[in-house]
């Protein structure tokens, strides 16, 4: 069984990518998708594929809330429908684009991939931070040349902090000593790591310069198809914590959006929390982890090249792959699930 998960929420873009007059074109999960906002701001998603001569609209232009291809000038509404075919009084029944559903939620913009009334909005992940006054951060956006899988399999283990990252958020070798608790939930997997009595990573000092020893705590949930959804922080070693979890604190939001079978679309931010810090602490954390989050880049697509060099060769399971196990298990449970109602229907 391979593919992607169809009946999902992806993120298709951070909400200020899509121009208030203008077209944007990202794809997903292999399909090329048109994104515009119509007069009142709505985000309309479209396939970026004119029924013609499949050219992509994208290389059209918008004309009020429609759309009109540079090829040959088929004009296209909000939900697809061809409206004018230049030299022609009337309009095909077949002239049209596929519409997706699609969601403006905490900036970032949503698109439905598969059976659009499936569609539910209750599933939209609790992305809070990305739209909260308590809440500070600067948007980010990757580009993998590699599968979703494999940049999934990296947050699912953050032992890997201890050497990708030991001189950004990682800072001390004890992350890996430290057997996270891991659980499954309703469509995703719950990992919790408490690590007592280490130094600081280089990561805290735009926002906490402590000298001392402190607790890390990360704690987090990983949903289908592939959003991260943390808290994480640090309070001075043996110091209580409190429900407002004193110290550092912070609450990141990350979402994989494959783009092909071998490219990815990475969003992310990590929040600081506004009573702490100001705009100049905000930009420094933010480049820190840009730093390390290229750090992941380049290790993952190293590992890309190498498997893609003797695709047939095994990876050896360890303790340390029990999260991301458990999510390729519940990816594969939900891929079952989908064909076998595509092959009843």
């Amino acid at each position: 069984m391979s593919g992607f998960i169809q009946n999902a929420w992806y993120v298709a873009a951070w909400a200020h990518e899509v121009p208030a007059d203008g077209l944007f074109a990202r794809t997903v999960i292999g399909e090329p998708l048109l994104l515009y906002r119509t007069a009142s701001d709505e985000v309309v998603a479209l396939e970026d594929r004119c029924c013609h001569r499949q050219a992509p609209l994208s290389r059209g232009r918008k004309e009020g809330d429609c759309v009109r291809c540079g090829y040959h000038g088929l004009k296209f509404d909000r939900h697809g429908i061809c409206v004018e075919v230049p030299g022609m009084e009337a309009v095909p029944p077949k002239a049209c684009v596929r519409s997706f559903p699609v969601v403006v939620h905490n900036k970032w913009i949503f698109v439905w991939m598969g059976d659009s009334t499936k569609a539910d909005p209750a599933l939209l992940p609790d992305t809070f931070s990305n739209d909260h006054p308590e809440w500070r951060y600067l948007p980010g956006y990757l580009h993998y040349e590699t599968p979703y899988e494999l940049i999934a399999d990296n947050l699912l283990d953050f032992s890997h902090l201890s050497y990708v990252h030991a001189a950004t958020l990682g800072g001390s070798e004890q992350i890996a000593q430290i057997r996270p608790k891991v659980e499954r939930i309703e469509r995703g997997i719950h990992v919790q790591r408490w690590v007592p009595n280490v130094p600081p990573p280089a990561y805290y000092q735009p926002l906490w310069d402590y000298g001392g020893l402190v607790d890390r705590w990360i704690e987090y949930e990983f949903i289908l198809p592939a959003t991260l959804l943390m808290h994480s922080g640090a309070s001075p070693a043996g110091a209580a914590r409190d429900d407002n979890r004193t110290g550092i604190r912070f609450h990141s939001c990350q979402a994989l959006t494959p783009e092909s079978a071998h490219s990815t679309h990475y969003f992310f931010q990590e929040s600081h929390h506004a009573t702490q810090g100001d705009a100049g602490t905000t930009q420094g954390l933010y480049e820190g982890l840009l730093a390390a989050f290229e750090e992941d880049r380049q290790m993952i697509t190293a590992q890309w090249r190498s498997m893609s060099l003797k695709p047939d060769v095994p990876m050896l399971p360890l303790h340390m792959d029990a999260a991301l196990t458990l999510f390729r298990r519940l990816v594969m449970q939900v891929l079952v699930e989908e064909s076998n109602c595509k092959d009843s229907a």
